[in-house]
C-alpha cells in the first residue's frame, strides 16, 4: 500500500506538536470518492482540539490527524457514485467530528462535497468551505437576515466574520463590524457600513441591532443585550477557558427571554457547499487569506492564528 504525507500530532499541546508525517493512502469505498487535496485551511475548532480543550469529544488515542476543509480534485470514484468523475474540481469538508483534510488524499462520501466555484483556484477555495457555510447557516438560515436590518458582526476580520460581513452586505443589511484596529480597512472593503476597534468600542457604545453574529464566544450576555425586541443572535463560539458556564449561559438564553441566542454545530453537506459556490461565482463572497503555508509549516499556521490579529484565513497548501 502506498503512503501519503499528512499532518499529525502525538499528544495534546501547543502548535509545535504538529508535524508532517506519513499515512497509508486511503482507497475510495463503493459509495465514496478519493480527493487529491490541493489545500485545506485552519479553523478555530482545530486549535481547541489540538490543545486538548475538547478531550471529551476527541478522546485520548494518538496519533491524530487534523484538518476539516477540502479543496482538490477527484482522483478515484467508488463503484456506486454516479455524479462525480475523475478530474472534477471539488470542495467541501470532512464529516462532523472527523479530521484528516491536511493530507494528500481523503476518502469521503459525495454528500460532503460540491463542485468548486469557477473563477478562483483551489488554494484560494480552501479558505471558504467551513467558514462560508457557517456564515450562510448563521445569517440566512438561523437569523433569517432581511434587507434593511441592522447586523453586528463580532470578530469581523476572522474567517467566519469576513464572510459574514460580505454576506450581510449582499443580503442588504446595514453591517457594523467589530475587529482589530489594523483590520478596519479590510472589513470596510468587504462591505461593512461601520467598523469599530473592539479594544476601544465596547457593547455599551453600540446598538440596538436586529441581528448579532458572535464569533468570539466571550461576554455573550452583554452582546445579547444589544438586540432590539425580536432581535436574533447566533453565537458560533464559546469561552473555552470557562466551557461549562459559557455553554450553560448559551443554552439558557436559547429558551428564555425575547432576545434569543441561537447556536449550532456545523455539519455542512452538498447543498450548502453548492450555495456557497454560487455566492462566490456571482461575486457576493470572495476568499480572504492572511497567509498560505506549506503542509510542513502547519504548526506555524496554528501559532499565527492563535496570536490573533489576522486578516482572514490561514491556508495550508498540500500540493
Amino acid at each position: 500500500m502506498s503512503e501519503m504525507r499528512a499532518a499529525r500530532y502525538d499528544r495534546y499541546g501547543p502548535p509545535e506538536v504538529l508535524y508532517e508525517g506519513t499515512l497509508p493512502k486511503p482507497v475510495a469505498g463503493p459509495g465514496e470518492v478519493l480527493v487529491r487535496v490541493h489545500a485545506t485551511s485552519v479553523n478555530g475548532g482545530e486549535l481547541s482540539g489540538r490543545a486538548g480543550k475538547l478531550k471529551l469529544v476527541t478522546g485520548r488515542r494518538f496519533p491524530k490527524s487534523i484538518g476539516i476543509d477540502i479543496a482538490g480534485e477527484i482522483a478515484e470514484v467508488g463503484s456506486s457514485v454516479r455524479h462525480l468523475a475523475v478530474g472534477d474540481r471539488v470542495w467541501g469538508a470532512m464529516p462532523r467530528l472527523t479530521f484528516g483534510a491536511a493530507a494528500e488524499y481523503v476518502a469521503v462520501r459525495p454528500r460532503q462535497l460540491s463542485c468548486a466555484p469557477e473563477g478562483i483556484d483551489l488554494v484560494q477555495a480552501a479558505a471558504l468551505p467551513g467558514v462560508g457555510t457557517t456564515a450562510i447557516t448563521a445569517l440566512r438560515d438561523k437569523i433569517g437576515l432581511m434587507s434593511g436590518e441592522r447586523l453586528l458582526v463580532r470578530g469581523a476580520a476572522g474567517g467566519v466574520g469576513s464572510v459574514a460581513v460580505q454576506l450581510g452586505h449582499a443580503l442588504g443589511a446595514h453591517v457594523t463590524a467589530l475587529a482589530g484596529a489594523k483590520t478596519l480597512d479590510l472589513v470596510r472593503e468587504l462591505g461593512a457600513d461601520e467598523a469599530h476597534d473592539y479594544r476601544t468600542t465596547g457593547p455599551a457604545a453600540l446598538g440596538p441591532f436586529d441581528a448579532v453574529l458572535d464569533t468570539v464566544g466571550t461576554e455573550l450576555g452583554a452582546y445579547r443585550e444589544l438586540l432590539a425586541p425580536g432581535g436574533r443572535m447566533v453565537a458560533i463560539a464559546f469561552d473555552t477557558d470557562r466551557p461549562l458556564p459559557s455553554l450553560g449561559s448559551m443554552l439558557l438564553s436559547a429558551v428564555h427571554g425575547s432576545r434569543r441566542v441561537r447556536f449550532f454545530t456545523g455539519n455542512p453537506l452538498h447543498q450548502l457547499f453548492a450555495d456557497l459556490a454560487e455566492y462566490v461565482e456571482n461575486g457576493a463572497i470572495r476568499p480572504v487569506i492572511d497567509t498560505v503555508h506549506p503542509l510542513s509549516d502547519i504548526g506555524r499556521a496554528h501559532r499565527a492564528m492563535e496570536a490573533g490579529g489576522g486578516r482572514g484565513k490561514h491556508v495550508i497548501q498540500v500540493i
